[in-house]
């Protein structure tokens, strides 16, 4: 616990000074199920490169409360006003971790859940047809605490959740995904901060997780000030398309900043 804290005492401090030199909110980034921080790689080069300061939250991906949770602490290490991004699974966190979050200016949605208190994200997957997550699932491994961690089978993982990336770059991704628990999929919602924070939404029309008219159900739901949907775009929207996503990241700092 002394470590996370020294790291996040040590995280603000850094932002601090970012945020005092290009005077620009903090962007930060919380993946998603059968992903890590890596799969934001070229989102992050090109906000720095535009003189943003960013964070790149590692999910633990074991539960919406408790990821939640998490994030929350990493916000309240952060003094400077934050955009926060969530991907997939990682959009139920952020819509928890924001809420009470003053610093929290906007939300942006990639490709992402934006659950109602109560819906799950498994819930919201079947809500429209599309989604064929399901049979390209392994076997479920059985935790020695309880539950079950769920992974993409590899030789399934480009087709299902990356198809627009190159066969090589799916491989790493298919090698080195992170489980998610059986119940963080299934967990109900205890809090929406798209009702109270501006939010914007982009995804691909060829996602195979979330079906896209979930993801414009969810983006007109939550009034979202902007959206798009990249025509061709597979889950993972950010790595093959990683200038649009930091375009509407931007944009939505800019707003945030007016």
């Amino acid at each position: 616990m002394k470590i996370l804290l020294a790291g996040l005492a040590i995280i603000a401090a850094s932002l601090g000074n970012a945020h005092a030199q290009s005077g620009k909110p903090t962007v930060v980034l919380v993946h998603g199920a059968f992903a890590d921080s890596s799969s934001w790689n070229g989102v992050v080069e090109i906000l720095e490169k535009d003189g943003f300061p960013v964070v790149a939250a590692a999910n633990p991906l074991r539960g919406v409360r408790s990821d939640g949770d998490y994030v929350a602490d990493v916000l309240s290490s952060i003094e400077t006003p934050v955009v926060l991004v969530g991907h997939s699974y990682g959009g139920s966190v952020i819509s928890d971790a924001a809420d009470g979050h003053s610093n929290v200016k906007a939300l942006v949605y990639v490709a992402a859940f934006a659950p109602e208190v109560g819906e799950t994200a498994a819930q919201l997957a079947r809500k429209f047809p599309g989604s064929t997550l399901g049979p390209t699932l392994a076997p479920p491994a059985e935790l020695s605490g309880g539950g079950k961690d769920l992974y993409i089978q590899q030789d399934k993982f480009h087709d299902q959740f990356a198809a627009d990336a190159s066969e090589a770059q799916a491989r790493l991704m298919a090698a080195t995904q992170r489980p998610i628990t059986e119940a963080a999929l299934n967990e109900a919602q205890a809090k929406a901060a798209w009702k109270n924070i501006p939010s914007w939404f982009i995804y691909g029309d060829a996602d195979k997780n979330i079906p896209p008219r979930a993801s414009a159900y969810m983006a007109q739901r939550a009034h979202a000030r902007e959206t798009i949907a990249i025509k061709g775009a597979s889950h993972v929207v950010m790595v093959s398309n990683p200038e649009p996503v930091a375009q509407l990241i931007e944009n939505a700092a800019r707003e945030m900043s007016q």
